[in-house]
């Protein structure tokens, strides 16, 4: 696993997930169900895959401990809806060593405790049911989050529009892909400031009839 280059992952920090999403081709979408703990929380990094046992967050402790700092921990905690496998006290932990964010296939608890801490938090939803920690899962291994692969070396990404994954061999060119699709933007965006309509600056008149 090589890593990302520092001035690549500036520039794909600084694009919103719509725009990692398009210059992907629309793919690398998570399940919309994962959504920001709180709005505006926002992460950008490589990912530090793992996989839990249903309602035992055991392996969460763990990786927290191997992650480098600036990862973002991608937590395939299965189908269980049973227990939250996070809450304050691991998002804690995790601010401590330095990781960016924490991307979770399961619930968590203590929502308003993890939004005041500075990580970025996605999950499907909340339980006040707490986990067992009793047995040690998969750490630094390809899974599946979010119906999508995520392996170590790819980046994952996450803002208020949901979390997207690119893969490690698309990380170098994805900056100059969203620089312009970013132009492309700024170019509609002067076209209707002069007048003009979507139909016609994006060429879809002909559709229309």
């Amino acid at each position: 696993m090589s890593a990302i280059d520092p001035d690549v992952l500036k520039a794909l920090a600084a694009a919103p997930t719509s725009m990692l999403s398009d210059a992907l081709g629309r793919w690398g979408n998570m399940d919309p169900a994962i959504r920001p703990v709180a709005p505006g929380m926002q992460c950008c990094g490589p990912a530090f895959p793992l996989r839990c046992w249903p309602a035992d967050n055991l392996t969460i402790h763990r990786a927290i401990e191997l992650a480098a700092a600036g990862d973002v921990l991608v937590v395939d905690g299965g189908t269980s809806r049973d227990a939250a496998l996070l809450g304050d006290i691991l998002v804690y932990a995790a601010r401590r060593r330095g990781i960016l964010g924490i991307v979770l296939q399961g619930l968590v608890r203590d929502s308003a405790a993890i939004a005041a801490q500075g990580v970025a938090v996605f999950c499907c939803g909340a339980t006040a049911r707490g986990p067992v920690k009793e047995t040690l899962g998969a750490i630094g291994v390809p899974i599946q989050c979010g119906g999508v692969l995520v392996r170590p070396g790819d980046l994952v990404a996450g803002d208020d529009d949901g979390v997207v994954v690119v893969p490690q061999e698309e990380i170098a060119a994805l900056p100059e892909r969203v620089r312009m699709i970013r132009e492309k933007e700024e170019k509609v965006k002067r076209a209707l400031a002069a007048g003009q309509t979507t139909p016609d600056i994006l060429g879809l008149r002909s559709k229309l009839h």
